[in-house]
């Protein structure tokens, strides 16, 4: 058995400290992924019998993650994995450009910034237009980005209140199932959102805020009949609205105003026979100006790599049945 060596720069203990990981869980992802045991000495990478694509993309992902080291960052398996996606598609990335956008920051100030270049062309696209749409699989940040970003203007005075919305409709149920008050009936449904509010606000002034009605959080039917001024408004679980909810929704668009659609049309509760609000108003708003559709890919997911490998495998069984339905009627 042999073993070859890349040679990486003289590194601080605490720059070995964030190459290798945790109980070197960095090396062994990095192993993983390139079928090759990987581990580290005294500035320089080993590779056990290694052939020379395996050492070539080694190379190249570190190359890719020692801006982060340098900035003195931690490097997350997230980081490794999309690194080693990107650089198996030949696609052109650097980390350095999505630390560079900062969308918002967390009550203690930590910066919230971009992690692939879906996300960074959703960020950019919130930043440059009124009204956008991010569809995508779950664990791409869709919702994350879209409440931080609201937040974000809400301290500039960019906007004077955040309204958060969804349709109430999960595997079948609506709100009339439901026990307790309105809030009562809508929290389960909006944790994600909860969770970026507290992320950003903290739990105390997020309930203020509530309070208040700066952050108004509210099932889609009660959109109907109104004009919304001065609001970043986030419409999320999109996929789950039909045609004329959508087009209600769109409509309720004010002065100064700001609308975030997200939702995954892979997960979609409404009858089979009604089509989904957000995949017409895909096919129908693409071309329109001042609206960015923008499409999210297993590519951006941060979350478990396991979720990548799920979303992967269930687009495989899609493009299978659309093959199927498509040779049934020939």
């Amino acid at each position: 058995m042999t073993a070859q060596s890349i040679q990486l720069k003289e590194l601080t203990d605490e720059e070995a400290m964030n190459l290798t990981g945790a109980n070197d869980a960095n090396m062994r992802l990095l192993s993983k992924i390139l079928g090759t045991e990987i581990s580290y000495r005294n500035n320089q990478l080993f590779l056990k019998d290694a052939d020379e694509e395996q050492i070539n993309e080694a190379s190249e992902i570190l190359q890719k993650l020692m801006p982060l080291l340098e900035k003195g960052k931690g490097i997350a398996e997230t980081d490794i994995l999309y690194a080693a996606r990107m650089i198996h598609n030949h696609e052109e990335f650097e980390f350095d450009d999505f630390g560079n956008m900062i969308v918002g920051r967390t009550v203690g100030g930590k910066a919230i910034v971009p992690k692939t270049k879906g996300q960074k062309a959703f960020a950019k696209a919130m930043d440059e237009n009124p009204v956008v749409f991010a569809i995508g699989p779950a664990g791409t940040g869709k919702t994350y980005l879209a409440v931080v970003k609201a937040v974000s203007a809400l301290k500039k005075a960019e906007v004077k209140r955040i309204v958060l919305t969804r349709p109430a409709v999960e595997a079948g149920e609506n709100l009339g199932f439901l026990p307790g008050d309105l809030k009562e009936k809508v929290d389960p449904y909006l944790t994600p959102l909860y969770d970026a509010l507290y992320d950003t606000l903290g739990v105390e002034q997020t309930e203020r805020l509530i309070e208040r009605k700066v952050i108004e959080i509210a099932p889609l039917a009660y959109m109907r009949g109104r004009t919304l001024n001065d609001a970043y408004v986030i419409l999320d679980e999109a996929q789950n609205t039909t045609a004329s909810q959508m087009k209600m929704f769109l409509t309720r668009l004010g002065f100064q105003s700001h609308m975030v659609i997200t939702g995954d049309v892979t997960q979609i509760d409404l009858d089979h026979r009604t089509e989904s609000g957000l995949i017409q108003a895909e096919r129908v708003l693409k071309d329109v100006s001042d609206i960015a559709v923008l499409t999210l890919t297993a590519d951006d997911v941060v979350r478990h790599p396991l979720v990548q490998k799920i979303i992967e495998a269930y687009e495989k069984e899609a493009e299978r049945e659309t093959e199927k339905d498509k040779k049934k009627y020939r």
